[in-house]
């Protein structure tokens, strides 16, 4: 343990913490702009400066260690004109349409300003406006208000392995941008959008569909259905002002109807199809030895990921449908047929913590239905955003249950939301489809939490299934080359299936959720749908009601031909410099 003083404050902390953690641990909180929790410091910014007696110069509190018996003083008059010094000359390169812009409100720079009380800006920049990125089909990148903090290259070289943006130039000239400058939507991006939810400015932001779906709506002609991913219902709260973690099932059902939705599904009920024709494909694999691991496909993100980086590993992809479009087809086709409403008049709207989805929905494949399966994607934000403009506060709603036919899910549905919730729901199923009775316990520990590569063993009528949970493309990665080191050495992999997310916590971790996330408040999201799991009458898949009938009506059994033809896709093998398709397989 270290101890020392802290503005004439005592603090103990363990050795190796920061100036910038042990303040906080002191009550004082030193402004800086490029830190972040889940983050390792880099210093970009340079606003955190302390001054250290006996120590000459300056030093940033993000990156030094605080020393035995150290007098640190954080907010002498040196310092406090230095920081204001600092954002104001972020500001005169910045582009400062506050009112307008997508963050205003929510962004750390304003604040930070405020804060400071900086009312005028004494410099006078020549920088002249840069060509906004608009080439992506989930996320826009704006380079006017980049401040050059380095969040959003480390997320994608360090956390997601995937190097889409880099650090271009020198000096004054110095931007972040794709590779050869050719835009995000040329370049490698998975379209995570987690360099999207560590921005602290609106320099990246996603490529909204609001206006499309308010149209939609607004149009007598059009049959408006909407879905909500699992993680969205502990989310969406957190844009009112709810504590993160809040489940608001309900609320958001009522919310969606009062927006003007025609139909208030819920992507839960395709979660539980999902894990019935990926449950059926791994009980095949595991009879015939052949393609395994099975490796899961839920997650856009994930998917272009692996037809990048990894498509050697096609052959071991379950070919089901993510959820989304799983339910984004059966809203063409079998909910207009129950209705008996014309496919052509659907527009399937769903509602996501995730922006890949939004280029998940444009790719050529998904378009089972004759349709484009789901016309428009809104992430969390986007929604929040519109049941703003509408005057509804989620705070103020009634609870009210979803509409019958796509509605109606299981507690195993509902943990899809979180890393390592889609292997827990597709064991508990698997388990009855092998062994023709029920798993004892449906709680699935091992595989659950926040912690790197997840793995568990589950005994299945005597068969030893391990199976391995990643989230992340840091860990994705590791795990793959694992996988594929196993499989060239020893001809198998010890894995016979495994769940891999893009996102760091899973979906509760997405690109679309709410402004100033971290992974404190992901588990806190994670826990909430292990709850919801809990209090719900079936916790497995195979339980729903809704799905039987799915199958006797429409669909015959799982993995029949008509399931394959709507909830089964393939995949592409894809360039590792632009991310553009090369062969289809």
């Amino acid at each position: 343990m270290i101890k020392a003083k802290i503005n004439n404050v005592d603090v103990e902390v363990p050795e190796g913490t920061s100036i910038l953690w042990a303040a906080r641990k002191a009550n004082f909180t030193i402004p800086t702009l490029c830190s972040h929790p889940d983050l390792v410091p880099g210093g970009q910014c340079g606003i955190c400066v302390v001054e250290i007696e006996g120590i000459p110069g300056l030093k940033r509190a993000c990156m030094t260690p605080l020393g035995e018996g150290w007098k640190v003083h954080t907010h002498t008059a040196r310092l406090m004109e230095i920081r204001r010094q600092l954002v104001e000359l972020i500001l005169s390169y910045h582009d400062t349409d506050c009112l307008t812009c997508i963050k205003n409100n929510n962004c750390e720079l304003q604040a930070l300003a405020a804060t400071l009380g900086i009312n005028t800006v004494e410099w006078h920049s020549l920088e002249e406006r840069l060509p906004i990125d608009r080439s992506s089909a989930a996320i826009v990148r704006d380079p006017n208000k980049c401040i050059l903090c380095g969040r959003c290259t480390q997320v994608c070289s360090n956390m997601q392995t995937v190097n889409a943006l880099a650090v271009n130039h020198r000096g004054y000239s110095t931007v972040i941008t794709a590779a050869f400058d050719m835009g995000l939507g040329n370049s490698v991006c998975i379209n995570c959008g987690q360099c999207v939810v560590h921005c602290p400015v609106g320099a990246l932001y996603e490529n909204s569909h609001i206006e499309k779906v308010w149209d939609a709506i607004h149009d007598p002609d059009k049959f408006v259905v909407v879905q909500e991913a699992p993680a969205v219902r502990v989310m969406l709260g957190e844009e009112f002002g709810m504590e993160p973690g809040t489940l608001v099932t309900g609320k958001m059902y009522a919310a969606l109807r009062r927006i003007g939705f025609d139909a208030v599904l819920d992507t839960n009920f395709s979660a539980d199809l999902t894990i019935i024709e990926e449950g059926t494909e791994l009980v095949s694999r595991l009879k015939t030895g052949k393609n395994l691991p099975l490796i899961t496909s839920c997650s856009p993100g994930w998917i272009k990921f692996m037809e990048t980086f990894f498509h050697d590993m096609i052959p071991h992809m379950s070919t089901a449908k993510s959820p989304q479009q799983m339910f984004g087809a059966l809203a063409k086709t079998y909910f207009a047929e129950q209705r008996g409403i014309a496919p052509e008049k659907i527009v399937s709207v769903s509602i996501m913590p995730c922006t890949a989805k939004k280029f998940e929905c444009q790719r050529p494949e998904m378009r089972a239905s004759g349709f484009q399966d789901v016309d428009f994607v809104l992430t969390t934000r986007e929604i929040g955003r519109m049941l703003r403009e509408a005057g509804i506060d989620l705070n103020e709603m009634p609870d009210e249950k979803a509409d019958s036919l796509l509605g109606e899910y299981t507690g195993a549905a509902t943990i899809f939301g979180t890393t390592g919730g889609v292997m827990e729901a597709a064991l508990r199923s698997a388990y009855f489809l092998v062994a023709g009775r029920e798993l004892e316990s449906v709680d699935i520990a091992p595989v659950r939490g926040l912690k790197g590569i997840k793995e568990a063993e589950i005994d299945i009528d005597g068969l030893k299934v391990k199976v391995a949970v990643a989230h992340s493309g840091g860990q994705a990665r590791r795990l793959m080359e694992k996988v594929q080191d196993q499989l060239r050495n020893e001809g198998k992999s010890e894995y016979h299936f495994i769940e891999v997310m893009a996102c760091p916590g899973g979906c509760v971790g997405g690109g679309g959720q709410s402004w100033g996330s971290n992974m404190a408040k992901r588990a806190r999201r994670g826990e909430s749908l292990y709850a919801e799991d809990r209090s719900l009458q079936h916790r497995r898949s195979h339980e729903n009601p809704s799905i039987k009938v799915l199958y006797e009506k429409f669909l015959g059994k799982p993995n029949s031909e008509k399931s394959h033809t709507l909830l089964h896709t393939h995949y592409y093998k894809r360039s590792t410099v632009d991310g553009d398709i090369i062969a289809e397989q």
